[in-house]
């Protein structure tokens, strides 16, 4: 099967070079060059599975190994909401990783597999890719690649390079920094944390979450450099923990609170107590809501709640006269309610 999917490859890409017109000598177009750069790269790229497969939100997505290590980069979502998160490999290889930490700010994660791998990207080694540069995405898209085939590829170019704040519109992101532009329908289902390569194989950046404009329906493909994800990810490699920036907001002058939503949380008696319901009370905002009592929150407007502090303080930006969503684990299902006054 890894053969053959091998072979796939090589034919739709050499489809692909051929069909543009690109010169041999500024990029790869015969099988040989090709597979030194796709087969690689293919090795470092991984499919993740973890909780998810309801209320519209998906149980997989993408990631790739940046270390000899086994850690593994990808991006922060609901699919880690999990103690071990499954990972597989190109080769049909399979393990185990748990979260090791996270950049909510960049809504990242690093995964840690406790196992060594010589097929990894040196985030050292990426470069900064000029508009026109002819990319590589590597990911999971729709899950399609299982067991030992290798991730989707799909080609495309770097349109733009541009602050996501400065075109943001009506799309709900929390990061709000660089990103690249590209010319491809890159960001899918289960892409989110795939590769961006150039096409000598050179890393440059990490497919974001989906974002689509919430009027105009239109769905922004784009890519985080590796030059702005580093720091963060060395940071967390190396134990230390990233707190959530203000990004300049301000709080309310009303803001929702606990007591007045009707919601009872465990006690807070750890540095990162969960923000879990211990009880929703009877014909409150809550209660109309559709909270249970053990609900976990995990997400708020977008926003990672990692913990029962992270929780309250994100309240204090939401005037109480405003509609907010979460996303819920209730068991062993998620799922997302919208909160209205």
């Amino acid at each position: 099967m890894l053969r053959v999917s091998f072979y796939a490859v090589q034919i739709l890409i050499i489809a692909s070079l051929w069909c543009s017109g690109m010169s041999a000598a500024a990029e790869p177009a015969d099988v040989g060059s090709v597979n030194s750069v796709v087969i690689p790269t293919e090795l470092k790229v991984v499919k993740l599975y973890g909780a998810g497969g309801f209320a519209e939100l998906d149980a997989y997505q993408s990631g790739f190994f940046v270390s000899a290590d086994g850690h593994i980069l990808t991006v922060w979502s609901t699919v880690l909401d999990v103690d071990k998160v499954v990972v597989v490999s190109s080769d049909g290889s399979r393990s185990e990783a748990e979260l090791l930490g996270m950049d909510p700010n960049l809504e990242i994660a690093i995964l840690a597999t406790g196992q060594k791998t010589n097929h990894f990207f040196d985030l050292s080694e990426a470069i900064e890719a000029p508009v026109g540069t002819r990319v590589l995405a590597l990911s999971n898209l729709f899950g399609i690649a299982t067991g030992n085939e290798m991730s989707s590829i799909q080609r495309g170019v770097i349109m733009a390079s541009t602050q996501l704040n400065a075109s943001r519109g009506s799309f709900e992101s929390v990061y709000q920094g660089l990103v690249y532009v590209i010319d491809a329908m890159t960001n899918n289902p289960g892409a989110a944390g795939g590769a961006l390569i150039n096409l000598q194989g050179q890393l440059v950046g990490m497919l974001g979450k989906e974002l689509q404009d919430a009027n105009a329906k239109t769905w922004l493909n784009y890519a985080i450099p590796i030059s702005v994800l580093r720091p963060s990810v060395n940071d967390i490699i190396e134990g230390n923990s990233i707190k959530r920036k203000p990004n300049g907001r301000t709080a309310s002058d009303r803001p929702h609170s606990l007591d007045q939503l009707g919601l009872v949380m465990v006690p807070n008696v750890l540095s990162k107590t969960p923000a879990y319901v211990d009880t929703v009370q009877p014909d409150s905002v809550a209660q109309r809501a559709g909270l249970h009592n053990d609900d976990l929150l995990l997400f708020i407007n977008s926003i990672r709640i990692a913990s029962l502090a992270d929780l309250e303080d994100e309240l204090t930006y939401i005037d109480r006269a405003d509609q907010f969503a979460l996303v819920v684990q209730r068991g062993n299902e998620i799922k997302q309610i919208v909160v209205a006054p």
